[in-house]
C-alpha cells in the first residue's frame, strides 16, 4: 500500500478528529498515549506507534495491532532479525542521513525532521518510504508541500488539523490535505469512485463519482456522500433510508480514482431491488453468510436446519465430521468439496453466535500483524490421536449404513470437550498458619488506575462534545447510527411477538415481589426526638431527585437488572430516572427492558453503553439529563468510568458502590444435598472466568465431599458455558473447617456478595452473619431466586466491600435531612453549653450567634 498524503501525529487534543482521520489511513500515536488513544479509535482504524527512547517491549506494540513502529537507530539495531523490515520506520534528523545509511536495508521508511520537501528520489534512495515532519509547520504552505513531495508523506500533529472545509492560517483542512495530490482526467473534474462493502470482503457495490465538495462532506460526516453528474451532491440514503456508514476512503496508485468502503444499511445500494450490487448478487462466502442468516431467522423450530444453530452438540459433531473428511480427502475435487462443507458448518457456528465474516476477517488481519509466533506444532491431544492408531472412524447411529454421514456422534479422534475432571482445590483451615489463612480471603487484584486512564478520553469527549460525541461513540462502539440517543415516554408497548406472554408474566411476578419488599423499606414518618426540654430534633427522608441506572445490554437481555434498579428508584420517588442501556445495531433495545422501563416509571431511556453512557449521565448533555447518582453493574469500562466521575467535583455525582467479579460462598454441613450445593457453586462460576466461588465444608466426611465434587464435575459438563465454569472452578477453593462457628467466622472475614447456608439450622445461623451482600437461607433458597424474583435486590457489594457497604435498596435512592427546632426556653438551657464549646474551639462568631439571642431573651 502506498503511503498516505499525510500522517496525523495524535496529540491529547486530537480525539475529536480521530473518526475523520481514521477514514484516510493510519494515524501515528506516541507510545505514551497508546493506552489512552486506542479505546477511542474506530474499530477499522489502522495505526503506527512512535516509540519512546525508553520503550522496552517494542515488539508488543506490533503484536497488539500496530502496523509499523517509528524507532531510533539504536532500536533498529536491537530489533534486527526479530521484526520484518516492512514494520520499521527510522526517525532521524535530515543531517543524519549519511550517518545511518547502513541501517536503511533493515527498514521500510525514514521519518525526517526537515523544513524541506523531499522524496526518496531527491535523497538518492530507492524502495523506501519517506515521512517528513516540518519543525514549525505553516498550514497554508503545507498543501503545496504535500502535493509536490508525493509519494512522500507529511507528518502533521493533530493540533494543526481541523475538519473545516478550508485551510486557515492556524489549521490545515483534513479534506484539503487528503485531496491535495489527487487529480482528475475528466473534463468535469470528477473522480470515478468504487463503492465497496465492508461487510462482504470489500466486494464492489457500484461505481459513482466524487467531487472535492462531496469528499469533504463525506470525511466530516463519515457518511456516503457522492456527486451526481446531474443533481449536485448525492447523500446516499437521505430519502430512501439506505444510508451508508463510511469506514475508509483511499486513492488508487495513480491518484485519479477513489474507493469508498462502507457499511450499507437499509434496502441496499442498487436501485434494482433483486440485486445486492449494481453488478449482480453476492457470490461465494458472502452469499453463504446471507443464506445462513436467513435460515437462522426463518427455519421452523425443531427442524434440522434450526437445530444446526441451536443444538451445540449437533453442530460440534458436524464440524468435527467435516474436518475429518477434509483431512481424509485426496483429490482436488474431493478437497474442494469437503472444504466447502467445513466452511458451511464453521460459518453456521459463527452466525449462531452473532459472529460475521467481517469479524473473522478482522481476526485474520489482527493475527497477520503479530510478530511473536507460538510454536507451530499441534496440541498434544491431537498429536496423540493422529500418531496413535490412526484416524478412528466415527461410530454410526443404529441403522445407519456404512458410508453415510452420522448426524449426532462425534468421531473418536476429535474429542468434544476437555474431559478432565472439573474440580476445586481443598484446604483444611486448621493446617494453615495465619498468613496462609489471609491469602484465602484475597480476590484478584483489579488494576483500576490503568482502566481509569483508558476511560478518561471517552468520558472527556462526552463532556466536551455533548450529544455529538455521544452519537459518534455509539456508532463506533455499538454500531448504531442514531439521530438521537434519547427515548422519552410514552414508550412503545412490545408486541406479543416481541415479548411472549409467559415472559411478560414472569417479569410481572418479579416486579411485584421486588416492589413489595422495597416499599416495606420506605420510612413513612419522620424521626422526631426531644433531646431536652425545648429542643426538638428530627430526621426526614427525601428522594434523590435525579438518578441514572445502567443496564448492560446490546446482545444480552437483562430485564432483571432493570427491575432491581428501576423499582427502588420508583418506590423512593425519584423525579428523574434515566435508564442507560447499549442499543442494538438497528437502534432498538430489548423489549424486555423496554417493558420494565414502562413498569418502573423511567423518564428517559439513554441508548448508549460503556464509559460514554456514564459520562453522559454524570455531566449531562442537551438531550441527556444530568443525574446526581449512578447505579448499576457493568464491565470494567463502566466500573472505571463510575469511579472516575465520582471523584470529579465538576460532576457532583455519587455512585452506588465499587464493583468486582461476581462471587458466592456456600457453607455446608452433613445435612447438605450435594446436588444443591454443586448447583449453587456453578450458578456463580458460569458468570465469568474471574468469578469467585468458595465452599466452606463443616466436618464433612470424605464420602460426602466426594459426592459434592462429583456433582460439580457432572453438572458443569452439562452447561453450555462449561469452558467458563471450568476456569472459574479451577481457581476456586473448598475450605474444610471443624464446626459451624469456624465456618461463619471465615465467611464474615471473606464478606461474600452471596452467602448460601446449607445447614441443619440455617435460620438460627443467620443471627451470626455480620458481613454479606445477601444471604440465602436453607436448601430451597437458591441464589437464582434473589437474582430474579424473590424480592431482594441483586445489586450487591463484591470484593469484600460487604464489610462496609449494603446492597442496593430503597434508601440507596434517598437521602436523610435533619432539622432542629429550638424554643426560647430551650435555648436558655442549651445555649450556655454551646457558647462554652464554641469558645473552647476558638470560634467566636459561633458563640456570638447564641449570646445575642440569650441577651434578647433575658431583657
Amino acid at each position: 500500500m502506498s503511503t498516505p498524503p499525510f500522517l496525523p501525529l495524535v496529540d491529547p487534543s486530537g480525539s475529536t478528529l480521530l473518526p475523520s482521520l481514521a477514514l484516510l489511513g493510519p494515524v501515528l500515536i506516541p507510545a505514551t498515549l497508546v493506552q489512552a488513544v486506542l479505546p477511542t479509535l474506530p474499530p477499522q482504524a489502522s495505526y503506527y506507534v512512535q516509540a519512546a527512547e525508553s520503550s522496552d517491549d517494542l515488539i508488543s506494540f506490533l503484536d497488539n495491532g500496530a502496523q509499523k513502529i517509528v524507532v531510533t537507530p539504536s532500536q533498529v539495531e536491537e530489533l534486527a532479525g526479530q521484526v520484518p523490515k516492512e514494520r520499521l520506520i527510522l526517525k532521524i534528523d535530515e543531517s543524519e542521513i549519511t550517518t545511518y545509511q547502513q541501517l536503511f536495508s533493515q527498514i521500510s521508511g525514514i521519518y525526517l525532521i526537515s523544513s524541506s520537501a523531499h522524496t526518496a528520489k531527491s535523497l538518492g534512495l530507492s524502495n523506501i518510504d519517506i515521512f517528513i515532519q516540518h519543525p514549525s509547520p505553516n498550514p497554508t504552505e503545507l498543501l503545496e508541500s504535500i502535493k509536490s513531495s508525493r509519494p512522500s508523506s507529511y507528518v502533521i500533529p493533530t493540533e494543526y488539523l481541523s475538519t473545516s472545509p478550508k485551510t486557515t492560517s492556524s489549521h490545515l483542512s483534513i479534506a484539503e490535505a487528503f485531496l491535495a495530490p489527487i487529480i482528475s482526467d475528466r473534463p468535469d473534474g470528477l473522480f470515478p469512485t468504487i463503492v465497496s462493502s465492508s461487510d462482504y470482503s470489500s466486494q464492489p457495490l457500484g461505481l459513482v463519482y466524487s467531487s472535492k465538495e462531496s469528499v469533504t462532506e463525506a470525511i466530516a460526516t463519515q457518511k456516503g456522500v457522492y456527486q451526481s453528474r446531474k443533481h449536485g451532491l448525492w447523500r446516499k440514503g437521505e430519502t430512501s433510508g439506505a444510508v451508508q456508514e463510511l469506514l475508509s476512503v483511499k486513492t488508487d496508485c495513480d491518484s485519479d480514482a477513489l474507493i469508498f468502503e462502507v457499511v450499507q444499511h437499509g434496502t441496499g445500494f442498487c436501485h434494482v431491488p433483486t440485486q445486492s450490487t449494481c453488478f449482480g448478487n453476492f457470490t461465494g462466502l458472502a452469499k453463504l453468510e446471507n443464506t445462513l442468516k436467513s435460515r437462522l431467522s426463518n427455519a421452523p423450530e425443531g427442524s434440522y436446519t434450526k437445530r444446526i444453530f441451536t443444538d451445540e452438540k449437533l453442530l460440534r459433531s458436524k464440524i468435527m465430521e467435516e474436518a475429518e473428511e477434509l483431512c481424509d480427502a485426496k483429490t482436488k475435487d474431493e478437497i474442494a468439496f469437503e472444504a466447502a462443507d467445513l466452511f458451511y458448518f464453521a460459518l453456521a457456528k459463527c452466525i449462531s453466535q452473532g459472529v460475521s465474516l467481517k469479524d473473522v476477517e478482522g481476526a485474520l488481519n489482527k493475527k497477520s500483524l503479530k510478530v511473536t509466533r507460538r510454536k507451530g506444532d499441534a496440541k498434544s491431544k491431537w498429536e496423540a490421536k493422529i500418531n496413535g492408531a490412526g484416524t478412528a472412524k466415527a461410530e454410526l447411529p443404529a441403522g445407519a449404513k456404512e458410508g453415510s454421514k452420522p448426524t449426532e456422534p462425534i468421531p473418536e479422534s476429535f474429542p468434544e470437550v476437555d474431559q478432565s475432571k472439573i474440580k476445586m482445590r481443598n484446604v483444611k483451615l486448621s493446617t494453615l498458619n495465619k498468613e496462609e489463612q489471609k491469602k484465602l480471603l484475597l480476590r484478584p487484584v483489579l488494576n483500576s488506575l490503568a482502566m481509569i486512564d483508558k476511560v478518561k478520553p471517552i468520558v472527556e469527549r462526552v463532556r466536551k462534545e455533548g450529544d455529538a460525541g455521544l452519537k459518534a461513540m455509539t456508532k463506533q462502539f455499538d454500531k448504531a447510527d442514531l439521530k438521537s440517543n434519547v427515548l422519552l415516554p410514552p414508550f412503545q408497548t412490545p408486541t406479543e411477538d416481541q415479548l411472549p406472554l409467559d415472559v411478560k408474566k414472569a417479569i410481572d411476578v418479579a416486579y411485584a415481589n421486588v416492589k413489595k419488599f422495597h416499599e416495606a423499606q420506605s420510612e413513612k414518618k419522620p424521626l422526631e426526638v426531644e433531646t431536652m426540654p425545648g429542643v426538638k430534633c428530627s430526621r426526614f427522608v427525601r428522594p434523590i431527585s435525579r438518578v441514572g441506572v445502567y443496564v448492560p445490554g446490546g446482545t444480552a437481555i437483562l430485564p432483571s437488572t432493570a427491575i432491581m434498579l428501576g423499582v427502588p428508584a420508583q418506590v423512593a420517588g425519584c423525579k428523574t430516572i434515566v435508564l442507560a442501556t447499549p442499543p442494538r445495531p438497528d437502534g432498538s433495545i430489548s423489549p424486555e427492558v423496554l417493558y420494565v422501563a414502562k413498569l418502573t416509571g423511567v423518564t428517559c431511556i439513554l441508548r448508549a453503553g460503556g464509559a460514554q453512557a456514564v459520562g453522559a449521565m454524570a455531566y449531562g448533555t442537551d438531550e441527556v439529563p444530568k443525574v446526581d447518582k449512578i447505579f448499576g453493574p457493568g464491565n470494567q469500562w463502566v466500573t472505571a468510568a463510575k469511579m472516575l466521575v465520582q471523584n470529579d467535583t465538576d460532576a457532583l455525582v455519587a455512585i452506588d458502590m465499587p464493583a468486582g467479579p461476581s462471587e458466592v460462598l456456600v457453607i455446608a454441613d452433613h445435612t447438605a444435598n450435594p446436588i444443591f450445593v454443586a448447583s449453587d457453586l456453578l450458578s456463580q462460576a458460569e458468570h465469568g472466568t474471574d468469578s469467585q466461588v468458595v465452599l466452606v465444608g463443616i466436618n464433612l466426611t470424605d464420602k460426602h465431599l466426594e459426592e459434592i465434587e462429583n456433582q460439580i464435575d457432572i453438572q458443569a459438563k452439562a452447561l453450555p458455558r462449561v469452558a467458563i465454569a471450568r476456569e472459574a472452578i479451577k481457581k476456586s477453593v473448598i475450605v474444610l473447617v471443624n464446626n459451624e462457628q469456624q465456618a461463619l467466622d471465615f465467611s464474615n472475614e471473606y464478606a461474600p456478595e452471596h452467602l448460601i447456608l446449607h445447614l441443619k439450622d440455617s435460620v438460627k445461623a443467620v443471627e451470626k452473619v455480620d458481613n454479606a451482600g445477601s444471604v440465602f437461607v436453607g436448601a430451597f433458597s437458591p441464589e437464582s431466586c434473589g437474582d430474579y424474583a424473590s424480592g431482594t435486590n441483586h445489586t450487591l457489594p463484591t470484593n469484600g466491600f460487604a464489610r462496609q457497604f449494603s446492597g442496593v435498596n430503597t434508601l440507596s435512592f434517598q437521602k436523610h435531612i435533619t432539622s432542629q427546632l429550638v424554643s426560647g426556653d430551650g435555648l436558655k438551657v442549651l445555649g450556655p453549653s454551646v457558647v462554652r464549646l464554641a469558645e473552647r474551639e476558638g470560634l467566636e462568631a459561633h458563640a456570638n450567634a447564641v449570646r445575642v439571642r440569650l441577651a434578647e431573651l433575658n431583657k
